[in-house]
């Protein structure tokens, strides 16, 4: 065991206490698999991450993401808040403006020259939802058959069951009390705000690993759900996203479409906690 730099912080939100905590171990080579697991478990927060030397000369960093229970490839509010953490611990890009992170679905782009920090959304694979899976979320949520808009299931390192509901209201006024993981995992609903709205969707995932209820603000969600809309035209222009509002967080997602580069690129902000050494 030995003393190791530590941050807490606030991923998706410009209210500290408002958006998705994440724990992260800025020194974090040398523990093993076992000691990583149940330091996240310990935190009991959404996702901790563990930051180390990267193993290829692309990147800066390497992070591995854990939830309370498991190992995950790739997470969003991780990728945000483990890049604000390594800046903030006196990481130096080896491309000014862009930070390469190192996980489990390759490499992973982060743009540092805006005012919000926005990840390279990663490759999306969209299929359809199958029958028998939209019809358990849509009666375990109260769902009627025309409030679903259109459905897919889609797969960027996480797998994600996702529908569009006619509305945010009624993405709002869906009742989660029956949606536990693991009988489900990867729910996510997406409806429109009215237009002239300050954010134009309101997100909710529920079955989330980390055991919560729903998580309160999910960047890999928001990603493969923007892949999806920009891929198959639904979206054309840049984006605001609100999650979290059910839950009493002040969640926001900015996303855009790169055409030249047909990127999406995922944004948001991140708030300091704590900040600490901690031995482990």
């Amino acid at each position: 065991m030995r003393k190791r730099r530590f941050m807490q912080c606030d991923v998706f939100t410009s209210v500290p206490t408002k958006g998705n905590g994440l724990a992260v171990v800025v020194d974090g080579d040398g523990l093993s698999d076992a000691r990583m697991q149940a330091f996240a478990a310990w935190t009991n927060l959404a996702e901790t991450t563990f930051l180390m030397p990267a193993t290829t000369g692309e990147a800066d960093y390497k992070v591995r993401i854990f939830t309370p229970a498991r190992e995950m490839l790739f997470a969003g509010h991780p990728t945000l808040g483990s890049c604000a953490s390594w800046v903030r611990a006196g990481g130096k890009p080896k491309t000014a403006g862009v930070v390469k992170q190192e996980c489990g679905v390759g490499i992973v782009s982060i743009d540092v020259t805006g005012a919000v920090p926005a990840f390279a959304a990663p490759k999306t694979t969209v299929a359809p939802l199958p029958a028998e899976k939209l019809h358990a979320i849509a009666n375990a949520l109260g769902l009627k058959p025309d409030r679903i808009v259109r459905t897919a299931q889609l797969a960027n390192g996480p797998v994600w069951q996702v529908l569009e509901l006619a509305s945010a209201e009624d993405v709002l006024a869906a009742d989660s009390t029956k949606i536990r993981y693991p009988q489900f995992l990867g729910v996510g609903l997406i409806g429109a705000h009215a237009e002239g709205s300050e954010c134009a969707f309101e997100v909710r995932m529920f079955g989330a690993s980390s055991g919560m209820s729903e998580d309160p603000i999910t960047g890999s969600l928001n990603a493969a759900i923007a892949c999806w809309m920009y891929g198959s035209g639904y979206w054309h222009e840049p984006v605001t996203v609100a999650q979290g509002t059910r839950i009493n967080r002040v969640g926001r997602l900015f996303i855009r479409h790169d055409g030249a580069s047909n990127t999406v690129w995922v944004g948001g902000q991140t708030c300091f906690l704590i900040e600490g050494v901690l031995t482990l």
